[in-house]
């Protein structure tokens, strides 16, 4: 299975989710692909830190750009049983080539008037995509909630409206445990201090993705 976690929007989430999604699927004995697929190379300075702490890790991390991630993920497929996909804040040929070969789509928004403007856009891209990948489910959530509610529920209003759109009821808070662990190397998951309402979110946003 081919996970993208996408978007046009810079800041929403999509590393935190990849790497966390990542961590969660790798523990039912899962072989993944991790494919850091943005310039800014995040998922790659995360798997980096791992490795520097000596942390266990038991899936791989590469780097893919353009073409060369529909090219390339054609020849290694057959090797994994899941490859995430972390792509940029943009409409660029990696985040196409990503969806063009993808199972599933992961759109984190905050639920702020600037990520939410980028809502046409992003039909945009997708409907031009599931024209050549008909199969393509793509689910929306909410990133970095808003903790009173009020925008969440605009924007999950907002979300329904698309129609290709799998609008997940879960909302990811806006708490300090997710950039913790991405300092340390970790998903949310494996801190040591654990964080029950983050780790709970995590592991809520994955079982209504991959069905658990």
């Amino acid at each position: 299975m081919i996970t993208v976690v996408g978007g046009i929007k810079g800041g929403s989430g999509k590393t935190t989710l990849a790497t966390n999604l990542c961590v969660i699927r790798s523990e039912q004995s899962k072989k993944i692909l991790l494919v850091d697929a943005d310039e800014q190379k995040s998922a790659s300075d995360w798997a980096s830190q791992r490795h520097a702490l000596g942390i266990e890790t038991n899936w791989v991390t590469i780097q893919l750009a353009g073409k060369a991630i529909h090219t390339e993920l054609r020849k290694m497929i057959g090797d994994y049983d899941d490859v995430i996909i972390d792509v940029g804040g943009r409409d660029t040929t990696s985040q196409r080539s990503a969806l063009a070969i993808a199972d599933i789509c992961i759109l984190p928004f905050k639920p702020k008037s600037f990520d939410m403007w980028t809502l046409g856009k992003v039909k945009t891209m997708v409907t031009e995509i599931k024209a050549v990948n008909h199969d393509l489910k793509v689910y929306a959530v909410i990133n970095q909630a808003d903790s009173r509610g009020s925008d969440n529920k605009d924007s999950l209003d907002m979300i329904k409206e698309i129609e290709d759109f799998i609008c997940l009821e879960c909302c990811l808070g806006n708490r300090k445990s997710f950039a913790n662990a991405a300092a340390e190397g970790l998903g949310v998951v494996e801190l040591k201090k654990s964080d029950p309402k983050a780790v709970e979110e995590m592991r809520t946003l994955y079982s209504q993705i991959y069905h658990t």
